[in-house]
């Protein structure tokens, strides 16, 4: 286009050269022509970027790593020119994800569309657009780009393994009477029962007391006595280690196309443990607390309910592990809202022994502790994590072992270590 745009002017000039030293209206009119068919191309071209319409529908704005994702696009030709091309350069930032295309023609009024989906292979928060057009003119002359700078936000979830079942510490109650209170959830707990409300769900109905009182009564539930449960993830800067073979080649390294394909990195253990196990103490209907430094401190109060999953998994979609804050730092931080009887579970890859000490206080506040380390040394060979899991052994802080390329669904069933 660009050769061919430059001939046209090469043998614009060269007639207007050529008028001027003969004095032949000839050469000047076939300038004329071609100044005039410039000047109309460049016209074209400008016009047919616009009059358009663009819409991209996204079936949802949350996806996970192992899901497909998919947009559908539909462009509309609201001027009266016809496009006789178009091409369309999307620059959203989800990996591998490819919805530029190109329209062959579009007539006035009239609509296209096209579908784009791919596979989620990494967790992370992406944009969805910029986007550019591209037309030109009937001649090929001329190629004029216009940009559509809308943009939308998606979250990929991590990947979440099945948990068959964890075998927790026993938690202690706080002493003292126990506080009973009710909740609209429904727990192991039957506190009584009262008159149906619209809006109560059927699987409250007490149906014996309901034939009885001929009348319909429902369950009344109150929170688990079961104590607390906090979640603890460490992505501490040291205790990041990962496979001598695995490069990290900016965010292109980050690829997982399942939940049983975790790349060779502590990291990525760590978040895909923490969120296989926050789902799981949620469907258990448990009261699960959270915190982690991603780097900055996110901490949520213990809560029920898929919300706080949902909140959980968003932090963990972007967590890196750049913190400077080692994981007994931590412990130390948030000791605070560690009440006595909670049930912490850890989840660390770190080879130093002085959170394991921070440990062991806590567990001398009635704090019932259980590890989950992913043991670095099956990354990297050259480490040795045989005095960490011993310190654990002898201070009584059950663990549970996880290696590089280990099933998570049996592990994480497997009776913890003392």
């Amino acid at each position: 286009m660009q050769n061919r745009r430059n001939g046209i002017y090469l043998v614009a000039i060269s007639t207007l050269v050529a008028g001027l030293f003969t004095g032949q209206a000839v050469f000047f009119n076939v300038a004329y022509v071609l100044a005039g068919l410039l000047t109309l191309s460049m016209l074209w071209a400008w016009l047919a970027v616009r009059g358009i319409r663009i819409a991209r529908q996204t079936r949802s704005r949350r996806s996970q790593v192992g899901q497909r994702f998919g947009e559908n696009f539909s462009i509309r030709n609201v001027s009266p020119l016809p496009k006789l091309w178009l091409e369309i350069r999307d620059f959203s930032t989800l990996p591998n994800y490819q919805a530029s295309h190109v329209v062959p023609h579009l007539w006035p009024r009239q609509r296209y569309g096209w579908t784009s989906e791919t596979q989620c292979i990494r967790r992370g928060e992406y944009f969805l657009g910029p986007m550019t057009f591209i037309s030109g003119d009937p001649f090929g002359l001329f190629s004029l780009p216009r940009r559509i700078e809308a943009r939308e936000r998606i979250i990929v979830y991590p990947a979440i393994v099945p948990v068959d079942s964890v075998e927790l510490p026993i938690g202690l109650l706080s002493g003292g009477e126990a506080k009973h209170f009710l909740t609209h959830n429904v727990t192991t707990n039957a506190a009584g029962v009262r008159e149906y409300i619209p809006g109560d769900t059927i699987n409250r109905i007490h149906w014996k007391t309901t034939a009885r009182r001929n009348k319909l009564m429902v369950k009344e539930f109150e929170l688990d006595p079961m104590v607390d449960i906090w979640l603890f993830a460490d992505f501490s800067v040291r205790s990041l280690v990962e496979d001598a073979n695995f490069k990290r080649l900016g965010d292109a390294a980050y690829l997982q196309t399942s939940s049983q394909m975790i790349l060779p990195s502590t990291e990525e253990y760590v978040v895909v443990l923490a969120a296989s196990l926050a789902r799981y103490f949620v469907e258990l209907e448990r009261a699960l607390g959270f915190t982690a430094h991603i780097p900055h401190r996110e901490i949520y109060q213990p809560d029920r309910g898929h919300k706080q999953l949902t909140r959980i998994l968003e932090t963990l979609a972007t967590a890196k592990s750049q913190s400077e804050r080692s994981l007994q730092e931590m412990l130390a931080l948030e000791a605070q809202v560690l009440a006595r009887g909670t049930t912490l579970v850890l989840v660390t890859s770190s080879l130093d022994a002085g959170w394991v000490q921070e440990a062991q206080t806590l567990a001398r506040r009635g704090i019932r502790i259980l590890c989950v380390f992913v043991d670095p040394a099956s990354f990297d060979p050259s480490l040795d994590s045989t005095e960490i899991r011993g310190t654990m052994q002898l201070v009584k802080i059950p663990y549970i072992h996880i290696r590089k390329d280990d099933n998570l669904t049996n592990a994480l069933s497997q009776h913890p270590i003392m």
